[in-house]
């Protein structure tokens, strides 16, 4: 007998509940039948004796919890009422129905009206036996049956049910619960439930009915539900769940309205479980109907002072191309956004349709109206326990006083959500003091926003690495974001402590400070290390949501050493000396600079953008101080192009990157070291060795006699750069529930432009400090390749294989690229 019924009496009886409900109809027709037959014979006895009939006192026995007064309220008869068939009827349900007793009987004693229970008895306690998938407390969440309540059959019954849907909800259709009592002495039980979770119930099959113009293997791609698989050990895809089917019909309806079949309708939706309830069948069935394109478009105002001639430029869409649900909204959407900010806060913008079935088009019509003039009355902030009112004031888009829109209730939700502060978030409204006046509620829920992370990984620039950081995104519940980091790895080792205000002195500023120190072995291929000791001042802020602006200012001691001798290293049977422009680096120097960038972003998601655009602009100005002197000048874009309309698929999508950089000396006073020049290769072009593409110098000694280096030169960065690249990222086969996309990239770049302190490029007049340069071209290097990113349990894998098409002579290569990083 298992641990969790120790201690119980030696005259326990154990038997499964579904025998008291099999009993207790059966008492309740033998009380019945009793009452029935006593009480009917009597009456028609004392019915001759006129005054007889009438309930003189009624006598309660067999109760011991329950008090005589509250088994007497309960009851339809009382003292005085006459013996009436049905009113006794009534009594015996009525005492039925509390769940108090499993058995009650009535009869007649001369004027007396007998009444004799049996109290059902008292939960002492509540076992599961068996679950492993579910807790204990959370079962115990579930079922209503508490301990010390009374014991009744029917909700033994019922709290079986709520058990076994809970297990339904998590794909276990197989499972079994059987409820057992023990009986214990002073009418006491425990109720155990034995529970045998089985397997979980799978999708065997996803079929499609009724579609003519897509393929169940199309469609299957769709919808969120998957059939089970060997490789889907870490999704849940397989599952079947039944608001799943519901979100999946959800889908297939947006696919085909958004692929222009307006009268697409899903007629049905079921899964059936196989006889061994070990399997679910999936079928949905279609009705498709005809594909439309757009036809004619026109735009609607009653604005006053906007004409639809004003408006027509905002209209994305063109006539014949195929009707696109989603896009429309897109375009109604963006249409009210400029209104709302050109200063029409009201505005409203609806898509309207007329098809023409025998054309196959459907006309469209925007109809921009004014909406109802609604102000925000009062803001309610509920829930926030840790977070301060004003953070989350400061966070929405709006104040008291100011318009309200729905586009305001949407953005104000998604900002909460974007600070990371809570697990859930939701937006309220209720009337205000007046019929155009709202009070708004921010409701939300803290979650921990601590965090100790120890991580580990892999790169191909830092080697093998792990990290450990200690971080308090809201601190005191200011907001504030303040944490200190460390990693080590083969070739880097660094610490950093960093402190950021997003709402430094209650404005639109973002304000922060690094305080960093960095070691970086670059000895694998070049010929020093370097490390930086500083801190940088930094601050931001917006100009609306999609323009921001951030200056920094940093001051940094560097450090160049640890330099190879001329008898270091042996390569290839020469003695490899380091290149007088490195060795012209040795040292400390200090480097005061001050930094901006301007950022105008468009995209529609920042993590994992699928469309829209980026541009940033940025400039740094060294010699506020310091030892170098220079200004240097920074351009990229990002353009990302969305494949649904051509591949039906979300995880289609064309990037396009570009960008330019050119930096000068001011002052001939400056350094000009070669670690503050721009490098290509590596990240930025894929298929070369960090930084292994561009100017290089170095030399060797063959036989005593001072040679140019063959592939093993220092890397000495450039003044001007330009980059490119195209990538097609696309979803692999099993890849969506494996976790794993696939790219391929053209890359291309070049960067020129020797900055160094001193030239020495003449054999005759610089002697022993001559050093040849090579690789300093502005001719394009380009590559192309494969890459893939798993998303794995053990944190985002990225590999790239390049293969360099354009190189120059002594570019340094490297093929592969892989990374590998995870905290837990």
């Amino acid at each position: 007998m298992s641990g969790k019924r120790l201690a119980l009496l030696a005259s326990v009886c154990v038997f499964p509940v579904s025998a008291l409900l099999t009993a207790m109809p059966q008492a309740y027709a033998q009380g019945a039948g009793a009452h029935h037959r006593h009480t009917s014979g009597q009456a028609a006895a004392h019915a001759r004796t006129p005054g007889s009939n009438i309930i003189q006192s009624i006598e309660v026995s067999g109760n011991q919890r329950i008090d005589t007064a509250t088994v007497l309220s309960y009851m339809v008869s009382q003292p005085g009422d006459s013996f009436n068939q049905d009113d006794l009827d009534r009594s015996l349900k009525t005492l039925y129905a509390t769940g108090l007793f499993s058995d009650v009987t009535l009869h007649r004693n001369g004027n007396t009206l007998k009444v004799n229970l049996v109290e059902n008895p008292i939960v002492n306690r509540i076992v599961f036996e068996g679950n492993h998938d579910i807790k204990d407390e959370d079962l115990r969440k579930a079922i209503s049956l508490r301990a010390r309540a009374v014991f009744s059959p029917q909700t033994i019954a019922a709290d079986r049910q709520k058990i076994l849907d809970q297990y339904a909800s998590k794909s276990r259709f197989g499972a079994t619960v059987t409820p057992q009592i023990i009986r214990l002495s002073h009418n006491r039980v425990d109720v155990i439930f034995k529970i045998d979770e089985a397997t979980l119930t799978l999708i065997n099959k996803i079929s499609f009915v009724g579609n003519h113009d897509f393929s169940e293997a199309r469609l299957a791609q769709v919808v969120s539900s998957k059939e089970t698989a060997w490789y889907r050990f870490f999704s849940s895809s397989d599952e079947y769940n039944p608001e799943r089917i519901k979100y999946d019909a959800e889908l297939l309806r947006r696919f085909y309205l958004h692929n222009g079949y307006v009268d697409f309708r899903i007629i049905n939706a079921t899964g059936e479980l196989s006889p061994d309830r070990r399997r679910f069948f999936v079928t949905f069935t279609l009705s498709e109907g005809p594909r439309y394109r757009i036809g004619k478009m026109d735009i609607r105002s009653s604005l006053r002072h906007v004409t639809p001639d004003q408006l027509k430029p905002y209209i994305e869409l063109f006539p014949h191309q195929w009707y696109d649900g989603t896009a429309i909204q897109h375009n109604a959407n963006d249409m009210q956004e400029r209104l709302q900010a050109q200063g029409h806060p009201f505005a409203m913008v609806r898509s309207e349709i007329a098809r023409n079935p025998e054309k196959r088009l459907v006309d469209l019509l925007f109809d921009v109206t004014e909406g109802p003039h609604v102000y925000v009355d009062r803001i309610d902030i509920n829930g926030n326990t840790i977070t301060q009112d004003k953070v989350i004031r400061r966070t929405l888009p709006m104040a008291e006083g100011d318009p309200y829109t729905p586009f305001d209730r949407k953005y104000s939700k998604l900002e909460l959500q974007d600070l990371g502060f809570f697990s859930t978030v939701s937006i309220d409204q209720t009337q205000g003091s007046a019929p155009d006046r709202v009070n708004v509620a921010a409701n939300v829920v803290e979650k921990p926003t601590g965090e100790f992370s120890l991580g580990g990984g892999y790169s191909t620039d830092v080697g093998i690495l792990g990290n450990a950081a200690l971080k308090q995104h809201n601190l005191l519940g200011s907001g504030v974001d303040a944490g200190i980091s460390g990693t080590v790895a083969y070739y880097e080792k660094q610490v950093d402590l960093s402190v950021s205000d997003p709402y430094f002195l209650n404005r639109n500023l973002v304000a922060g400070i690094d305080i960093y120190g960095i070691q970086n072995n670059y000895q694998t291929y070049q010929s020093y290390k370097e490390g930086r000791y500083g801190a940088t001042l930094r601050m931001g802020y917006a100009y609306n949501r999609f323009l921001s602006q951030s200056w920094s200012y940093s001051l940094v001691d560097r450090d160049v050493g640890n330099l190879y001798s001329q008898a270091d290293v042996a390569y290839y049977g020469q003695e490899y000396v380091p290149s007088i422009y490195v060795q012209q680096e040795a040292g400390w120097t200090l480097l005061s600079q001050l930094s901006t960038t301007l950022t105008y972003d468009r995209r529609d998601n920042r993590m994992a953008p699928h469309k829209g655009y980026i541009i940033t602009v940025g400039g740094d100005f060294a010699g506020l101080g310091g030892n170098e002197k220079y200004v240097r000048g920074k351009i990229d874009g990002s353009y990302y192009v969305p494949l649904d309309s051509l591949t039906g698929n979300h995880d289609w999508t064309i990037q396009l990157k570009g960008g330019a950089g050119m930096m000068a000396d001011w002052s001939s006073s400056g350094n000009r070291n070669i670690i503050d020049n721009f490098y290509l290769g590596g990240q930025n072009l894929r298929g070369f060795l960090q930084g292994g593409a561009g100017p290089r110098s170095g030399h060797t000694y063959v036989n005593g006699v001072l040679t140019p280096a063959q592939g093993q030169e220092d890397l000495i960065g450039g003044r001007f750069i330009y980059t490119g690249s195209a990538q097609i990222n696309f979803p692999l086969p099993a890849g969506p529930d494996l976790g794993i996309s696939g790219r391929y990239f053209v890359d291309a770049g070049s960067l020129a432009g020797v900055r160094v302190k001193n030239l020495y490029t003449n054999p005759r007049t610089d002697g022993a400090n001559y050093t040849p340069i090579s690789g300093d071209t502005l001719t394009p290097r380009v590559s192309t390749g494969f890459g893939i990113s798993w998303k794995s349990p053990f944190g985002l894998v990225n590999i790239d294989a390049a293969v360099p098409i354009i190189k120059s002579r002594n570019d340094r290569l490297y093929p592969i690229r892989f990374g590998f990083g995870q905290q837990f």
